[in-house]
């Protein structure tokens, strides 16, 4: 049997889904049990053929291949895209789609929004299988889509234990502090944070992730017009810089709107750390118990007050690292190679 996992999204390694991927190949490479009637290839960017051992097939993700999928060779028996906005159509007999999220229901609007719906009612349309990251992702799922019929598995996002790995500090970062992590874009809200932040003068907030985007340029003007001293946007870090922004944060705040599952809620999670985030999609859902949610409107007095006051104790943060424990990449793992011997079979 021969199984594709389309890992094309690797190009963008630094995003959410850039870092599934990554755990994908990590688990081929460190913890699949080659067997003797399947074959796994990975369809990959150039610069990542061979990075994940050799129990693996490699398939480089070539442009032409979106328009003309035949290229690739002889057609497969599984093909599971690992995404519902891959560029890359199924060249098999049998299709797996996950779906992590509809942003793009709330991010745009018009002709987009209806491009966007038809390509991902495609790939459902053309799915055996279909399966969600969160049970909001199903819900969303069947939302949005035609299902006819067609039911909606979730399994959950593994996390990789950073909370194992080297750290590395910043020299730059100020204690004590809070610390975020995501895409400067509109839909994680971090603008928000600015007002909370004057209420807060002995705190810094630093914000790690992608910070050349216009979202990022106005919270700068912003944060220079009101004179915020105590709010700083990192740009992107390694991951050991990330594991030691973590570690050494006095909490981790995450007002993001649009969450297909929140990984960095349990991230966190996996270091003892207070998590305060909003009260928007998936995040009621993965953090549950685990968090304190920011107030209705992010009013910055009360939501600056939550942030004073918070504080676990040596059990909770226990309880926390076990739940965030729980989600393996193991577990993600086995849930699908199950799916893909019994939809191949």
């Amino acid at each position: 049997m021969r199984i594709l996992i389309d890992l094309s999204i690797l190009k963008n390694v630094h995003c959410g889904l850039g870092q599934v991927a990554l755990n994908y190949g990590y688990f081929f490479r460190d913890n699949y049990v080659p067997q003797p009637d399947e074959q796994i290839y990975l369809l990959v960017p150039k610069t990542f053929v061979g990075a994940f051992g050799d129990k693996v097939q490699y398939i480089v993700a070539r442009k032409i291949y979106r328009l003309f999928p035949w290229l690739i060779g002889k057609r497969f028996d599984v093909w599971h895209a690992i995404h519902q906005l891959s560029r890359y159509q199924p060249f098999a007999y049998h299709y797996i789609l996950t779906v992590h999220d509809f942003n793009f229901m709330y991010e745009k609007s018009g002709p987009k929004t209806q491009k966007y719906l038809q390509m991902v009612q495609g790939k459902v349309d053309k799915a055996d299988r279909i399966t969600a990251i969160s049970q909001f992702a199903k819900a969303e799922t069947e939302r949005f889509m035609q299902l006819n019929g067609k039911q909606v598995q979730v399994i959950y996002n593994g996390i990789e234990r950073i909370d194992l790995k080297p750290e590395e500090a910043i020299a730059s970062v100020k204690q004590p502090y809070l610390f975020s992590i995501g895409e400067i874009k509109e839909k994680k809200n971090f603008h928000v944070l600015l007002d909370m932040m004057q209420h807060l003068p002995n705190l810094h907030l630093y914000i790690a992730g992608k910070n050349d985007t216009p979202y990022a340029d106005r919270i700068r003007v912003e944060m220079g017009t009101r004179h915020i001293r105590n709010v700083h946007l990192l740009g992107l870090v390694s991951e050991a810089q990330k594991t030691w922004l973590y570690r050494h944060c006095t909490a981790f705040v995450f007002p993001s709107l649009f969450e297909g599952f929140g990984l960095p809620v349990v991230e966190a999670m996996l270091f003892g750390k207070p998590v305060i985030c909003s009260n928007e999609t998936s995040l009621t859902e993965i953090g549950g118990d685990h968090v304190t949610f920011f107030p209705k409107g992010y009013p910055a007095a009360e939501s600056a007050q939550l942030i004073a006051a918070a504080a676990l104790t040596p059990e909770q943060e226990e309880v926390n690292r076990q739940y965030a424990r729980s989600f393996t990449w193991e577990r993600h793992m086995q849930a699908y190679l199950t799916i893909y011997r019994e939809v191949g079979a």
